[in-house]
């Protein structure tokens, strides 16, 4: 191996390392409290050598930012494809989101921690518009099935990504109570089913 490989393999392992650091911090502390001291600290290199591979923290966090969406991406993708019908699809794909944020919080609150994905940012982050992609197509495909043809998908998509956020972000902050011998988890389910059911009846309109 080369000089100039040696030194590349170096670099990749170094960031590697900063990155591993950097998740470890966030896992236990919130990415919040993240800082570039503390990650040099960590991997027992001085904060030049962070500096050398990062920009500054916000750069480190556009990784897993990146990362989050990816694999969320990933799971609605492989959601859609358990099911064969649209409405069913949704619901899938619906879910899988829940079951993603709850599996993987310090992504989700990271995710939209640093802010709702705009327009122009989905353009850009190839890993953020496939995960819109997937709902989009559904959603579209749902509409054809329902004969709402004059619905505007991107609206839809939108609404939908807005409901299932918002019911993901109160649970996170403030879990429903089971009640009527129902378990927390039950409760969930019946709350997703009845955003599905009327998602699906707005389809129409």
């Amino acid at each position: 191996m080369g000089i100039a490989e040696r030194r590349e393999r170096q670099k990749k392992e170094v960031r590697e390392s900063i990155l591993n650091a950097a998740w470890e911090l966030v896992h236990n502390d919130g990415w919040q409290s993240l800082s570039i001291r503390k990650i040099a600290d960590a991997i027992e290199y001085s904060v030049p050598v962070v500096y050398d591979h990062f920009e500054n923290k916000e750069a480190i966090l556009s990784v897993f930012n990146t990362q989050g969406f990816k694999l969320l991406g990933d799971k609605l993708r492989a959601a859609k494809e358990t099911q064969s019908k649209p409405c069913q699809q949704l619901s899938a794909i619906a879910f899988a989101y829940w079951d993603f944020a709850f599996e993987n919080k310090e992504y989700y609150q990271l995710m939209y921690g640093l802010g709702m994905p705009s327009c122009e940012s989905l353009a850009k982050v190839p890993e953020l518009m496939a995960f819109i992609e997937v709902i989009q197509t559904t959603i579209n495909e749902a509409i054809q099935v329902s004969g709402g043809k004059t619905a505007d998908t991107w609206l839809k998509v939108h609404s939908f990504w807005s409901m299932i956020h918002g019911l993901v972000s109160i649970n996170l902050i403030a879990p429903p109570v089971g009640r009527d011998g129902k378990s927390q988890e039950e409760l969930n389910k019946i709350i997703m089913v009845d955003f599905i059911k009327g998602f699906m009846t707005g389809l129409a309109g």
